[in-house]
């Protein structure tokens, strides 16, 4: 009943059990995330060896995939749907605010508020640029360049004057709108935009601001009006903010100067660039059906001119993110606000207001 176990079972039972703890011990070291190790090197090594698996798993699917398209190809059938890559921009909350191609209300709202007789043409944008009262040296340089962006834009000096006696001087002055740049510790770190003469008065935050001279290879602007682009101001307020912005510029641009003014929002950072876009003639050799080079009758290869457009940056580069956006001209005491941001409203990533 109760014999001892012989000697070859015992050691065989102990072989089993060690060549398990080998394989449990292998995968454990394949598994460990270099965050574990403390050795640099080891986990530079780690992690690079893991970055080479992702890399070649992945090239191991698109290959798959291609070889799949192309046999349905030639089969004559339909080929599987391209997967649409998960992101927060398509899986946003649904918003009741959301513009829609056929709102009539939408349209008529827009032939009655502030900014129509600007983008009808029957005014011409007269911007007046200022300052806070303390300024700094970096203020006026973006301020310099915003005159080069803006078409007919003034700057005045801020001086000791509050900000409503401007806004008076500026209507009798016949401007359209005002921007307030307002610096902190040196830096630029918001823009107040006021629509003249009723309104509204936009706060935006400052960020990311990159100045000309800092832009790699950056292009210098021409006088010519710029082409303006606005993406992705879907609600209503974001069909507001933008029509706010498109009052800034003229409504002829002039494509001959090839400048480009983009405002883009995308989870409600309004990025803003300035390009000019350049044709350039680059030549390309030609090659007949076959793949090879086609030559001429002396032997030579023939060299076809081909144009392509590239993108030149001229500068300057920042983020905007809206504050507040204010009935009226600008006034913290008895001002009504439209729209207020609140640290309560960050609850959920998926949620925008643009």
């Amino acid at each position: 009943m109760g014999g001892k176990r012989k000697k070859g079972e015992s050691e065989g039972m102990e072989g089993d059990n060690d060549s398990k703890n080998n394989n449990k011990k292998m995968k454990q070291k394949s598994e460990m995330l270099p965050s574990s190790i403390k050795n640099k090197e080891k986990r530079s090594a780690v992690h690079a060896k893991l970055k080479h698996q992702k890399k070649l798993e992945k090239r191991k699917k698109l290959k798959a995939r291609d070889a799949s398209e192309k046999r349905a190809l030639e089969l004559g059938e339909e080929p599987a749907p391209k997967q649409i890559p998960r992101t927060i921009e398509n899986t946003r909350e649904a918003d009741e605010t959301v513009c829609m191609p056929d709102d009539e209300e939408l349209f008529v709202g827009n032939d009655a508020d502030e900014f129509s007789s600007i983008l009808k043409r029957d005014r011409i944008p007269k911007i007046l640029i200022t300052t806070c009262r303390f300024n700094s040296t970096r203020g006026p340089a973006f301020i310099a360049e915003l005159l080069s962006v803006i078409p007919n834009a003034h700057y005045y000096k801020r001086g000791t004057y509050d900000l409503k006696k401007i806004v008076e001087y500026a209507n009798n002055k016949e401007f359209t709108s005002i921007i307030v740049v307002h610096t902190n510790r040196r830096e630029p770190d918001a823009l107040l935009i006021i629509g003249l003469p009723d309104g509204p008065t936009a706060h935006f935050k400052l960020s990311s601001l990159v100045l000309r001279k800092d832009i790699k290879n950056h292009g210098n602007p021409t006088g010519h009006m710029p082409e303006l682009v606005l993406n992705n101001f879907t609600t209503r307020l974001g069909h507001r903010i933008g029509r706010l912005i498109q009052a800034l510029f003229p409504q002829d641009p002039n494509f001959r100067g090839r400048r480009v003014v983009t405002f883009h929002n995308q989870r409600d950072f309004i990025f803003f660039r300035h390009h000019r876009y350049i044709f350039e003639t680059k030549e390309s050799k030609q090659s007949d059906s076959k793949g090879k080079k086609a030559k001429d009758a002396k032997g030579d290869s023939i060299a076809k001119e081909k144009v392509v457009a590239r993108l030149q940056e001229c500068g300057p580069r920042f983020t905007l993110k809206l504050v507040s956006l204010q009935h009226g001209t600008f006034d913290t005491k008895g001002g009504e606000y439209e729209w207020v941001h609140k640290p309560e409203m960050d609850t959920s990533r998926r949620r925008f207001f643009l």
